[in-house]
C-alpha cells in the first residue's frame, strides 16, 4: 500500500466524506472490492461510482497500477480533494470526473465512452438504483462489486432475474456478472 494512503484517507475523514470509525478498517473493507477483481485483466478499465473521499477508489487504484481507472462524483468539494489526492499518491492512471454518473451513462450508452470491465459502489444510492445504474456502464462480460451490508441478503431473485445477473457474494462485497445467454458468451 503506498505510504501515504491511509494519511489521505484521514484527511477525507477529516472534511467529513465518510463516517468516524476506523480508517484502517474502511481500508480493509476497500480491500474486498480489489479480491474481488483480482482476476481482471491487467488493462481494465474500472470506474468508481459517488467516489466521495476515494472508498473503494484510492485503494482499488493503488492495487491495480495496470488500469485505467475513473473516480466520479457530482459534488466538487470531493472531486477537488479526489484530484490532489490522486497527485499527491501519483496515480498517474487515475482520471476524477466531477459529473452525474447519469452523464456518463449516456456518454456510454451513445458509444462515446467505451463501457468500463468493472464498476464499482460502495455507498453510491439504494442498491437497485445503483445496479442498474452500473449495468448502464457495464462492458457485456465485465462485472460490478458493490458494498454488501454485514448481515442479510438485500438482492431479491426477481430484480436479478429482471436485470439478467447472477451474483455472488466476497466476504463484504457482492460480485454481478451479465448470465450468459443459452448460446454462448456475450463477447
Amino acid at each position: 500500500m503506498h505510504p501515504d494512503l491511509l494519511e489521505t484517507l484521514r484527511d477525507a475523514q477529516r472534511f467529513g466524506f465518510f463516517g468516524p470509525g476506523s480508517i484502517e478498517d474502511a481500508a480493509a473493507h476497500a480491500a474486498a472490492f480489489v479480491e474481488a477483481i483480482a482476476a481482471v485483466d491487467d488493462g481494465s478499465r474500472i470506474v468508481d461510482l459517488g467516489s466521495g473521499g476515494g472508498l473503494p477508489g484510492l485503494v482499488v487504484a493503488d492495487a491495480r497500477r495496470g488500469d485505467a481507472i475513473v473516480l466520479i462524483d457530482r459534488r466538487q468539494k470531493r472531486t477537488d480533494f479526489l484530484e490532489r489526492a490522486v497527485r499527491r499518491l501519483g496515480f498517474e492512471h487515475v482520471d476524477v470526473w466531477c459529473a452525474d454518473v447519469d452523464v456518463l451513462c449516456d456518454e456510454v450508452g451513445a458509444g462515446r465512452c467505451r463501457p468500463f470491465d468493472v464498476v464499482t459502489a460502495r455507498g453510491f444510492g439504494p442498491p437497485a438504483t445503483t445496479l442498474r445504474t452500473a449495468l448502464r456502464l457495464l462492458a457485456p462480460s465485465g462485472r460490478v462489486v458493490i458494498s454488501e451490508p454485514p448481515t442479510g441478503d438485500r438482492w431479491s431473485p426477481e430484480l436479478l432475474a429482471e436485470l439478467g445477473v447472477e451474483s455472488e457474494r466476497h466476504g463484504p462485497v457482492a460480485v454481478f456478472r451479465r448470465r450468459e445467454p443459452p448460446g454462448g458468451p456475450t463477447d
